[in-house]
């Protein structure tokens, strides 16, 4: 007989979300700092080399393909604008499909475009000279440098958080599955029938299931499937794009596609959440675990 998966009160998610929250606040306190200062001098060195090839930005066109097909220094480009743009968004705003190094050097329409965008959101407030056609004086180009690097260091220390927090998190379920018994298996593609799923017992990491991929697929042992996503969040505003605009999203999908006798749609949840957001997301369908209690997964498994 297939057991239901949990379905927590409020009084219940609302203890393992202050749990989990001290168990962030701990994280980030005891976080080092030495990240961040890597990354500071990295990109120090990134922008002051920026400013002397393109000699304090007046000949930044000049020198496009130079700059652009160098991966740090194409970074150090998009942070030239006020905010910075992200990959993505420049290859939109330029209208142009690669950022790729080969591209950009045998392309010089292309490599314009992009250095064009920039400068029309160039960040006047640290490079205020560019507008006013003349050359900075040391304390403004120093100012400039500062701001830029301490920019992309934030953003860098921020994105390797993000993801070295859910792969950490990925990591410790796995490792709690195989304790448990669990044989992890090479990924398949689960596209349209359970049959090419892990089977009981089993569990795989990231995979195609049905239409959206899942972080883990585990096989459990009366033949259903857990399809289970891992979700990491740094603030109450973030959980509902991490969990309500994702996973509870992704539970619906698989429970159309597979029915509610075949899958159990679930996520491992740590960070910063509001009570309101999970009660929706268990709505949803979706069964909350939570990464600081591994053990109740694996004892409703068993």
């Amino acid at each position: 007989m297939a057991v239901d998966p949990p379905r927590w009160t409020h009084e219940q998610l609302e203890a393992r979300r202050l749990t989990a929250i001290e168990a962030f606040r701990i994280e980030r306190v005891q976080e080092p700092l030495e990240a961040y200062l890597e990354a500071f001098d990295k990109y120090r060195g990134a922008i002051e080399e920026l400013l002397d090839v393109t000699v304090d930005l007046t000949q930044l066109a000049h020198v496009a393909a130079y700059v652009l097909t160098d991966p740090v220094l194409l970074e150090a480009v998009r942070y030239l604008a006020g905010p910075p743009i992200s990959a993505d968004d420049l290859k939109t705003l330029a209208d142009v499909e690669s950022l790729a190094p080969g591209r950009l050097r045998s392309d010089s329409d292309t490599a314009g475009r992009v250095i064009g965008t920039v400068q029309l959101a160039l960040d006047r407030r640290r490079f205020p000279w560019v507008a006013e056609d003349r050359a900075p004086d040391g304390a403004e180009r120093e100012a400039a440098v500062l701001a830029s690097a301490a920019l992309m260091a934030s953003g860098r220390v921020q994105t390797n958080r993000r993801n070295e927090a859910k792969e950490a998190q990925e990591q410790a379920v796995a490792d709690r599955l195989i304790e448990a018994g669990f044989e992890q298996v090479a990924t398949p593609q689960v596209t349209s029938t359970l049959a090419a799923a892990p089977g009981s017992g089993q569990f795989c990491r990231e995979t195609q299931f049905g239409s959206r991929k899942a972080d883990l697929l585990i096989g459990l042992w009366d033949d259903r499937k857990m399809p289970c996503e891992c979700k990491v969040s740094n603030s109450a505003t973030n959980s509902i794009k991490r969990l309500n605009n994702d996973a509870s999203v992704k539970a619906r999908t698989w429970i159309a596609e597979f029915g509610t006798a075949g899958v159990v749609p679930a996520a491992v949840v740590s960070g910063v959440y509001k009570l309101a957001h999970l009660s929706s997301a268990q709505a949803s369908g979706l069964t909350l675990w939570w990464a600081h209690d591994l053990d109740a997964l694996v004892e409703w498994i068993e």
